[in-house]
């Protein structure tokens, strides 16, 4: 019996080792990417640095924008465009 798992042993190791490569290979490629390449998180961590050195660069009492907002929650600019109203019945 101690024959056989002895014989078992390196053939386990090697698939062992070969499908932990692949899985992290396969993990890195299917990672979700942007259009031109770059990985998402190494974009987002990109921003969120941006965004902590332009935070301590604004001036005192200026309103922040945070990127839920986006445009719309910029001041003066209105959550309906216009011409979005209820349209009339067609009949």
């Amino acid at each position: 019996m101690s024959d056989v798992l002895s014989a078992l042993i390196p053939p386990a190791v090697v698939a062992t080792v070969f499908c932990t490569f692949v899985i992290k290979l396969l993990r890195n490629e299917m990672a979700p990417r942007t259009s031109d390449g770059r990985l998402v998180s190494e974009v987002d961590g990109a921003a969120g640095r941006e965004a902590a050195d332009a935070g301590a660069a604004r001036p005192v009492g200026a309103q922040a924008v945070t990127p839920e907002d986006g445009a719309k929650g910029a001041e003066g600019s209105s959550a309906e465009l216009p011409g979005d109203g209820p349209r009339p019945a067609e009949g």
